[in-house]
């Protein structure tokens, strides 16, 4: 399951190519050297990664707190309904909810650093444009952090959203070192099929919390005095 987190951020990374492709194909040239505009970018995208996997961690640790009730499968069936709900929901009502939690005026602040760093002319500038790069809003991260909430531990919440950002990587590397690389047609027809991947991780998650005994796929969760455990369908207790 870690893995579908790289699976949805290279199939989803055109997404990102349409919403933060802007900032990538903007960033400052640093220095007369050829080598600091390619490292330059991979620090920008370094940035994205770190934050995604930061992100990842408090997923996680809201994951575990479920998990030591027990509660696994309904952890994997609830991030996959939440990332239905996400595809579903009117923007409008995403939009008052986001302001009811205050994130607004984070957001605030995120871009006003975001325009501070932009006028720095250094490798670690680059850097922290991709780390709060990564806070802004965005409903594609929104649903890999859904499917993080089901990772196991806070340690695999942070990989799964590492590689989630290391799916998006290949394509946004590109974009930082030349913006005509992809279409705007083509652009949007992959930002058209986001929401069916998101539906297929959806489904994915929640056929996994129904314990329906698929080996690797939606293994049986045996419950003991002690613990509980995730064991295949032809697997035998011992």
């Amino acid at each position: 399951m870690i893995w579908a987190g790289f699976l949805f951020g290279l199939l989803g990374s055109f997404h990102c190519v349409g919403m933060c492709g802007p900032i990538a194909m903007a960033l400052p040239f640093v220095g007369s050297s050829g080598w600091r505009y390619y490292v330059g970018r991979l620090l920008y995208n370094g940035g994205r990664i770190v934050t995604y996997a930061s992100l990842g961690a408090l997923a996680g640790a809201f994951g575990q707190s479920l998990e030591m009730a027990g509660l696994q499968q309904t952890v994997s069936i609830v991030s996959g309904v939440m990332i239905l709900l996400m595809l579903v929901l009117p923007a409008a009502l995403k939009g008052r909810a986001s302001n009811a939690m205050g994130t607004d005026k984070v957001m605030v602040w995120v871009r006003k650093k975001l325009g501070y760093y932009f006028q720095k002319n250094s490798l670690g500038s680059l850097f922290m444009v991709g780390v709060l790069n990564g806070l802004l809003p965005c409903g594609f991260v929104y649903i890999a952090l859904a499917g993080a909430i089901s990772a196991p531990g806070i340690g695999g919440a942070m990989l799964y959203m590492a590689l989630f950002g290391l799916g998006t990587f290949p394509l946004m590397y590109l974009v930082s070192l030349s913006g005509k690389l992809i279409s705007l047609k083509v652009r949007g027809i992959f930002n058209r099929a986001v929401p069916y991947v998101g539906m297929a991780l959806a489904v994915l998650f929640i056929v996994r919390g129904l314990g329906l005994g698929i080996p690797y796929l939606s293994p049986k969760v045996v419950q003991t005095a002690q613990h509980t455990t995730e064991m295949s369908c032809c697997s035998k207790p011992k």
